[in-house]
Parts: C-alpha cells; structure tokens; sequence
C-alpha cells in the first residue's frame, strides 16, 4: 500500500470507504468527509448525521447534471425572481468564499415515505448514482424520464453540481470529491457530510484529523487532489 495520501483516498473509494477532506486555508476552512454515493446505506447515512452533523448531500459530477438538465438554484431563482419579489431581495452576490453557489434542487426516491429517514435518504442517495451509470449511453429525453419516474422534488436530498472544469475554476468539495471518483474510475457521485465541533462552529483542520485517524481512514488536504488532478487530467 502506498502512503501518498490521494492513493490511499483512491483506494478507500474503490472499497465503498469514506475519505476527510479539508478544503483550504481561506475558503471554507472545512472537512467533509463522503463516499461513493452508489454504495450508500442507512448506517452511513446515520454515521454522516452523528458524527458529521453537518448538511447531508449529493455531489454529482458536471456531465450527469448536464444530460438530464439539472440547474443550479441560483439561476432557478433569478428566474423565478420575475414573479417573486422577495427572490431578488436574497440574491447570493455576497458569498465569502466562492463565487457561485454549486446547489441545485433537492430531492426524494419516489419509493421514499417522508424522505429524511437514514434509510430514506440512503435510498434516494444510492439510487441517483446508480442511474448516472444506467442514463449515459441515453439520450437526454430518455435519461430525464428516466430520472423523472425515480424521484420527486423538493425533497430531503440536496443536489450540488460540479462545475464543468472541476479544479480550475472552483475548488469545493463537490469538485474535490468528484476528482477524485474519476481518478479512481467511479462514477463522479458522492455523498457527503461537512463535519460540525461541539461548540457549534466547524471542526478544527486537526481535530478532523486525529478522526479520520482514530477511525482508520484517509485525510487530505483539498491542494493535494489538485495537484494531483492537475497532472492526472493534463
């Protein structure tokens, strides 16, 4: 086993395992630690909750978003901010940190009861990235049927989307996780957690840490999955 850190975070995927992540020094200045959303179950889900508690989301790759013509909220908004006053009055032109939000909509599984159970919300988070795999080789009228007879929005689900040159133009999490499915060969869908301290601010970079380290898996810093992005994609 190698001890280069993306390696191991590669490795982790592939075995259905959850990789830390801390973003960076200036932006977020979190950690989230997520997993190949296809192999989600309610016991991660419920780990996520307990030991995150942070918001439980889907980080869905570009291309997938692309064929079944997800949005981003910030445009749903800014459309329906025609009819909606109060929509332009919270316009997000104020973000600290990035310069785009990367949510979308929110969803369920259509075989869901409410949707916010652990294994509700497995359901709907496994099941999404399972059909990215089925709707590729689809059209994108096919492949929006496909996704509209599965789920309903709004739901208990957020979606957030990478944007189209993952680590060149935002360096999130969403794009940090779903460069590194790629490299592993998965499919570019995650489900993650933001991990939350008791004192109800974020967990610290080295508190992060010594769990990731307590619990047996990988911890990366966000540079270390762009470095290596940035030699693995040219």
């Amino acid at each position: 086993m190698t001890d280069d850190p993306v390696d191991k975070a590669i490795e982790a995927f592939r075995e259905g395992r959850f990789v830390y992540v801390y973003d960076a020094d200036g932006r977020e200045e979190e950690t989230d630690f997520f997993l190949p959303a296809q192999v989600t179950t309610g016991a991660h889900v419920r780990q996520m909750r307990q030991d995150g508690g942070g918001l439980i989301f889907l980080m869905v790759g570009n291309a997938i978003a692309t064929k079944i013509g997800l949005p981003f909220m910030a445009d749903i908004l800014m459309v329906a901010a025609a009819r909606y006053e109060v929509l332009q009055a919270f316009v997000p032109d104020d973000i600290p940190y990035d310069t785009k939000s990367s949510f979308s909509v929110t969803i369920n599984h259509r075989n869901t009861f409410t949707g916010i159970t652990d294994n509700d919300r497995a359901l709907t988070i496994a099941e999404f990235a399972k059909l990215a795999d089925v709707a590729a080789p689809m059209s994108t009228e096919e492949a929006l049927g496909l996704y509209g007879r599965a789920f309903r929005a709004p739901g208990h689900v957020p979606i957030c989307v990478a944007s189209e040159r993952p680590l060149r133009t935002r360096f999130g999490h969403t794009e940090l996780s779903v460069a590194l499915l790629t490299m592993a060969g998965l499919t570019p869908v995650a489900v993650g957690c933001e991990m939350m301290a008791e004192d109800g601010g974020s967990l610290s970079r080295e508190d992060a840490r010594a769990y990731a380290e307590e619990k047996g898996a990988p911890f990366l810093d966000g540079k270390q999955i762009i470095e290596r992005w940035s030699e693995w994609s040219g």
